[in-house]
């Protein structure tokens, strides 16, 4: 549930109402390719059940995301075509936000975007940091734990974070 922790620790309980209200509900059955590999992606999804699997070119499993992952967050900020798939490994309910609307929400909303684009950030360096790690290089500590530990000013917020994530599932099932 990382990628929501980063999210949501930067934004104000205002714009995750936002989003939850921005957004559909949708219900998705396994199999589906939720984002083909090469495509453009149109819409920022938050999974609120279920599992994903992401895919490489080859068809190899790069990872599964299950409650509280974020895609499509990368095509915000670079619109280019997807270097990996995404499909639905187990029933998942996700949330929907067309891009569109997100973007407009980030052209008229000054302090939402700061917000936004700030967690965007933090999490961006983040993914980069550990894939740095996964090579090979750069890493800090010898400490198998590390990667899993979530920096000072993140950990201050966390609690806020998943309460927010709570909030919205709780808001979107009923």
């Amino acid at each position: 549930m990382r990628k929501v922790l980063f999210i949501f620790s930067g934004l104000s309980d205002g714009d995750v109402e936002w989003l939850a209200t921005a957004g559909q509900r949708v219900h998705v059955e396994p199999g589906t390719v939720l984002i083909p590999l090469g495509s453009r992606v149109e819409n920022l999804y938050f999974v609120l059940d279920g599992q994903l699997r992401i895919r490489a070119k080859s068809g190899d499993s790069l990872a599964v995301l299950e409650s509280g992952e974020i895609i499509g967050e990368m095509s915000l900020v670079d619109p280019a075509p997807t270097a990996v798939s995404v499909e639905v490994a187990s029933d998942a309910t996700l949330l929907r936000i067309p891009d569109d609307v997100v973007r407009n929400k980030l052209a008229t909303d000054p302090a939402f975007a700061a917000r936004f684009y700030r967690a965007l950030c933090v999490f961006m360096a983040d993914r980069l940091r550990q894939s740095t790690q996964r090579f090979g290089y750069g890493a800090a500590t010898d400490d198998q734990n590390a990667k899993d530990e979530l920096n000072e000013e993140l950990l201050d917020n966390v609690h806020l974070a998943g309460a927010r994530f709570d909030r919205m599932i709780k808001r979107l099932a009923g």
